[in-house]
């Protein structure tokens, strides 16, 4: 039965559970690697080291207008927040948006909050950011939030092999140069951009296509993968920028 450990403050994630995350790599040994599924806007089903981890599922509202949502069953869902573009409740799954220290059937999950906006919060509330360890990856899931991270937030997040990330801009992700800052920041080796526009931009929605990131990384690799990738677990150094659909 899976059993969450302690609920953490916004701010209290100790750096010691940072640390032991980073060194855990027995448990997602069962098999190197992962492959990733894009359902677009900013939903990821990853698939490996034994485990199912399903990212902000959504409503097909908003940004998410005409996608098709992602009514899967997985072992873990990890949402950004409880909006319907981020945190809808249309697979099964654990489900998991309250910041927080969880291990789940051998999967060691860290989520601590971080303001949604620009504005401290006082529009969107909080977000919550993740981070895990999954076939032999440490990954950081930052798809839903526009603030700038502190120096706290860096150490927590360590350096991720993959950082997935919001880039489409508008009130509650960031934009394409605020994303690229978060970037260079925290030097993953392999980024994996969400929450952008592709194809005609739906009514009610705030957000730019991914080309504002890309240029804002430029020179930068850049790879188009479709919606399907795999990825071994000895990424090169990087950083490379896989763009999905």
């Amino acid at each position: 039965m899976p059993s969450r450990l302690k609920v953490l403050g916004t701010r209290s994630l100790s750096i010691a559970s940072a640390v032991g995350l980073l060194l855990s790599t027995a448990s997602s040994a069962i098999a190197g690697g992962v492959t990733i599924t894009s359902y677009g806007h900013s939903a990821l089903l990853i698939n490996g080291g034994g485990h199912s981890v399903l990212l902000n599922p959504f409503k097909a509202v908003g940004c998410a207008a005409g996608l098709r949502e992602p009514r899967v069953s997985v072992n873990v869902i990890l949402a950004s927040s409880e909006l319907a573009d981020e945190g809808a409740r249309v697979a099964s799954g654990k489900f998991l948006v309250q910041p927080g220290s969880y291990r789940i059937g051998g999967l060691n999950l860290e989520g601590f909050a971080a303001p949604h906006d620009r504005i401290g919060g006082r529009r969107f509330g909080q977000a919550t950011l993740w981070r895990w360890q999954q076939g032999g990856l440490n990954f950081a899931h930052l798809g839903g939030s526009a603030a700038t991270l502190t120096g706290e937030d860096k150490v927590l997040l360590g350096r991720p092999d993959v950082l997935i990330i919001g880039v489409g801009g508008g009130a509650k992700v960031y934009d394409g140069a605020e994303a690229a800052r978060v970037v260079n920041e925290l030097n993953p080796r392999l980024i994996i951009p969400v929450q952008y526009v592709s194809g005609a931009t739906p009514s009610d929605c705030d957000q730019t296509d991914v080309q504002p990131f890309l240029d804002a990384m430029a020179g930068t690799p850049v790879k188009n993968v479709g919606t399907t990738i795999s990825l071994p677990s000895n990424l090169g150094d990087g950083p490379v920028i896989e763009v999905m659909r």
